[in-house]
């Protein structure tokens, strides 16, 4: 499907958001990318983008033709104002409240925010973002009705009609690697493993799945998502 539409990816690095750029440039006549220094500490994910993008390029012409200018975004003040998993040295937990300290309070609702921005300032009618409700640790960020309320929220304060697109939103692990398979074919489930960065400790050993620490809730997720699709790939050649 193509459509007229031009669009804005939050573009971490990661898996998740590698996979919904490829579904973007797929879909939309122009993309652009948007990712945010937020003082994480796994800033390593900042590290591996331009080569990603360039890699996306290599893929498909139609994709080079699409894919236009990336925008990294300082954001300190996220790391500033809270204390948490991602932003300090300190040990992964789960929190009184019964979210893990991985959780960055109003992180998504910030970059979204900031991202409509842009895109009202670039002409761009559509953001992605790779939220998830379904293999997700719990994130009130992530969830289908924060995202929805967000978007009316962004379209009444600016006068603009953006769409708030998220197609992650109800698949598991095993379905995004489906989902890059079925946009981008073996070359970009490759690339995602080999390239993209998941883990929260910020380290780079390498697995079958990709890299990372192999032990972290996100290394761990995305572990068990890639052995499951690839037993189901097996068991379809079969």
């Amino acid at each position: 499907m193509t459509d007229h539409a031009r669009a804005l990816v939050l573009f971490s690095g990661g898996q998740d958001s590698t996979t919904c750029l490829a579904w973007a440039l797929s879909r939309y006549a122009h993309v652009e990318t948007i990712g945010f220094d937020y003082g994480q500490r796994h800033i390593v994910e900042l590290t591996v983008r331009p080569t990603i993008l360039e890699k996306l390029r290599e893929l498909s012409p139609d994709w080079a033709r699409k894919l236009g200018e990336d925008h990294l975004i300082a954001l300190p003040v996220i790391s500033t104002v809270s204390e948490c998993a991602l932003t300090r040295d300190v040990a992964i937990a789960i929190q009184d409240n019964g979210l893990p300290n991985t959780f960055v309070p109003g992180r998504n609702l910030l970059f979204l925010t900031v991202a409509a921005m842009l895109a009202y300032r670039r002409g761009l009618t559509v953001l992605v973002g790779g939220m998830c409700e379904t293999d997700f640790s719990g994130y009130p960020d992530c969830r289908d009705g924060t995202l929805k309320a967000l978007q009316v929220a962004l379209n009444l304060g600016m006068a603009t009609d953006l769409a708030l697109e998220t197609p992650l939103m109800w698949l598991g692990k095993a379905q995004t690697w489906q989902l890059a398979q079925e946009v981008g074919g073996e070359a970009l489930v490759n690339l995602i493993r080999d390239e993209t960065h998941t883990c929260y400790l910020g380290e780079r050993h390498w697995h079958d799945w990709g890299r990372g620490c192999g032990e972290c809730p996100a290394c761990a997720l995305r572990m068990k998502g890639y052995r499951e699709f690839m037993q189901h790939l097996t068991e379809d050649l079969t």
